[in-house]
């Protein structure tokens, strides 16, 4: 059993950066990982990434800097 078992992270500007690198250890950790941000294909290629590690991943496209949108 790893720390993050059984929790969910969400991550917002998971698609590259600092927020993907996030994203990545959580699911390493043993986290189920949401990860938003505006870009949808950035986001798609990080979900298949941690799907891949057997991960539940979820990629929620989108801007949280747009309070109408959240």
């Amino acid at each position: 059993m790893t720390v993050l078992e059984g929790k969910v992270a969400l991550v917002t500007g998971g698609g590259r950066g600092i927020g993907r690198a996030i994203a990545l250890a959580l699911a390493g950790a043993g986290a189920a990982v949401a990860i938003t941000g505006r870009d949808a294909e950035r986001l798609a290629a990080v979900q298949a990434e941690i799907t891949a590690t057997g991960r539940a991943a979820l990629a929620l496209p989108g801007d949280v800097s747009d309070s109408a949108a959240v």
